[in-house]
């Protein structure tokens, strides 16, 4: 059989394991908010998994290898940033999102959390929470389709077309058929591929070179990739690089806090206590697989370098990972290796098509509907918005304008700066008011969108930055001017006091200890409470 059929066989059993695996989600989803957050009996190992799966898409195969290997190490400000920011998320964002979005009205969404956290009347911080995420999530679900026809053209030397369409198409189905079960349980399935053959890959591409000892010298010496002569500052992290590019790639951490579908895993823990297991297996799985694809830039210069191999994608350099991984294993072997790609790349998908879907459904149809719904008209709209969501991504993605990481960056911007003020703030500011919540979402959002459109602002600094110093000082500014309701500070102090008792007995049944605390009323517990 050709090397094509052997990958093809491994691509198929791959598919059929995810459409297995939504099969078993749809048995399991029986009522709305199964679909939409899985009815908050996600264990931790889980969420952990799946959370760091869900994150990190196809630019940790593809996008961050090729960044790296185009530019060396100055790139690491990123990966640096965004492991900071993963752990800050678990250990500070998560126990309290988990509690304080079911004291506030059993909130299953991230703009109903926000609208039922302030008792904002008007619906419209709600709308306007939504609206942002079907608007960034388009950017996001785009690059993901993005990556599937490149992953396509690299592995089969085929049609980039019917490549995003074959993956955008897999993906839709075992979402559209098992909500937020099937997306969690295929990210956990997926996240064990994605580990694996980052430690693999790399490591037999180290014995396939001539000098394995060279390494670390290769490619500041001799040609490789993009660059003819060597790249003498690829291993220095300064040299090259402006205070401003440093801070713009740490930047990416602070856009942990704002993105829907990793927080969407916090709400859906069993308890606040959870947190700390979910964090201990997401940051050991993220750290391992961060090592991997830094290691897959280092080592693929000098396979690049030492031998007669090329790079299909001559431009951003992004299929890397693929074309060693093509070159280096028996072609079966090969295409279950491959399959982490496409694991990356649908995890993702995935949990952004839920999320979005979520929104359309649960914030905005809901609130404009002139009677409650039926659980089975909200299943109905959600898959429905998941399809429509999808052909949204394949017609943006059919003539992309920009790399993966450049679609990804843009749209962790936009959900970093819109959101991540306005979550933290909700959990730890008790003075946050409906009014100060939208203008800093607004503004972080319009400063993400206009900054990152104008190349003379652009070439600054990333636009996380900007965005999410504008949001929170407009957001504090509105705060201030402006009253919270007594409900809100109430209900503030109770999650203080839930989370604070949750903590401290991991053991007991959650549910019954909410039950207790929200019976007995919220008093200001501790110095937390600001």
């Amino acid at each position: 059989m050709s090397a094509n059929t052997w990958i093809i066989i491994a691509v198929v059993i791959y598919f059929g394991v995810m459409l297995g695996i939504g099969f078993y989600g749809w048995r399991k989803t029986t009522a709305y908010g199964d679909y939409v957050i899985g009815g908050r009996d996600l264990p931790a190992f889980v969420a952990g998994i799946s959370a760091g799966a869900s994150d990190m898409s196809g630019w940790l195969l593809m996008g961050l290898p090729g960044a790296l290997f185009v530019s060396g190490m100055s790139e690491l400000w990123i990966v640096i940033g965004l492991f900071l920011g993963s752990w800050a998320n678990w250990q500070w964002v998560a126990p309290r999102l988990r509690a304080y979005s079911e004291v506030a009205n059993n909130s299953i969404t991230l703009p109903s959390f926000f609208e039922n956290r302030m008792h904002d009347q008007t619906r419209a911080l709600r709308v306007i929470a939504a609206l942002i995420i079907i608007f960034f999530f388009t950017f996001y679900v785009s690059s993901g389709m993005v990556a599937g026809g490149r992953y396509f053209e690299s592995t089969f030397q085929g049609d980039y077309i019917w490549g995003l369409l074959i993956v955008g198409s897999i993906t839709v189905i075992y979402t559209f058929i098992g909500g937020f079960f099937a997306v969690s349980y295929t990210d956990v399935a997926q996240g064990v591929l994605m580990f694996a053959a980052l430690a693999i890959v790399p490591i037999m591409a180290l014995f396939a070179i001539d000098n394995p000892g060279d390494i670390f010298s290769f490619p500041t010496n001799h040609a490789y990739g993009p660059w003819p002569e060597g790249n003498p500052d690829f291993f220095n992290f300064f040299t090259g690089v402006s205070a401003a590019a440093i801070i713009g790639n740490l930047a990416w951490g602070l856009g942990y806090m704002g993105q829907p579908h990793i927080v969407t895993r916090f709400m859906a823990l069993r308890s606040p206590a959870e947190a700390r297991s979910g964090r201990n297996s997401g940051l050991i799985w993220v750290g391992v697989c961060f090592l991997g694809a830094i290691f897959t830039a280092i080592i693929g210069a000098s396979f690049f370098g030492q031998t007669q191999h090329s790079v299909v994608d001559q431009e951003g350099f992004e299929t890397i990972f693929l074309d060693m991984t093509r070159i280096l294993f028996h072609p079966l072997f090969a295409g279950l290796v491959l399959t982490a790609v496409l694991a990356a790349i649908m995890s993702t998908m995935s949990s952004q098509l839920l999320v979005t879907s979520s929104a359309l459904v649960e914030d905005l149809f809901k609130v404009f509907a002139k009677k409650e719904p039926s659980q089975a008209t909200l299943l109905i709209a959600s898959r429905t918005m998941v399809i429509i969501v999808a052909i949204l991504g394949i017609v943006m993605a059919l003539n992309p304008s920009d790399t993966i990481l450049g679609l990804v960056g843009f749209a962790w911007a936009g959900f970093g700066s819109a959101f991540g003020p306005v979550i933290i703030a909700s959990l730890f500011w008790r003075r946050l008011t409906a009014p100060g919540a939208m203008a800093g979402m607004i503004v972080g959002a319009v400063t993400v969108f206009v900054w990152g459109s104008l190349p003379a602002t652009s070439d600054i600094i990333y636009e996380m930055v900007p965005g999410f110093i504008f949001a929170t000082i407009a957001m504090v500014v509105v705060s201030l001017a402006t009253k919270p309701t007594a409900e809100s500070e109430s209900e503030f102090d109770t999650h203080v006091k839930v989370v604070d008792y949750a903590l401290s007995h991991p053991n007991e049944d959650f549910h019954q200890a909410l039950s207790n605390i929200s019976a007995q009323g919220g008093n200001q517990t501790g110095p937390r409470a600001v």
